[in-house]
């Protein structure tokens, strides 16, 4: 009984970590939206909302690549490479 216990209690954290990893993808594109299309409006450009969503996709999608491919240089930690962890896109 005790690794079915286990097993729902990692289901329902892999549920709540997609939730949340949701909701965040949602405030940061929307901010996003806000902030590229107030920089159009304030450098004289009327863009479409078609324009302003693609433009903040590809920004958010930068973002979180960047911050995946180079977990080193986000995550704090000492640059010895005793983990075995070898990031090749750091060098």
């Amino acid at each position: 009984m005790s690794s079915i216990t286990r097993i729902l209690r990692g289901l329902l954290a892999s549920v709540v970590g997609i939730v949340v990893i949701g909701l965040l993808a949602t405030i940061v594109f929307t901010v996003t939206i806000f902030v590229v299309s107030t920089g159009a409006g304030l450098a004289g450009y009327e863009p479409s909302a078609d324009y302003v969503v693609l433009a903040a996709s590809l920004i958010v999608v930068a973002v979180i690549l960047t911050g995946g491919f180079t977990p080193r240089l986000s995550g704090g930690r000492d640059d010895d490479s005793s983990d075995g962890f070898d990031d090749r896109t750091y060098n």
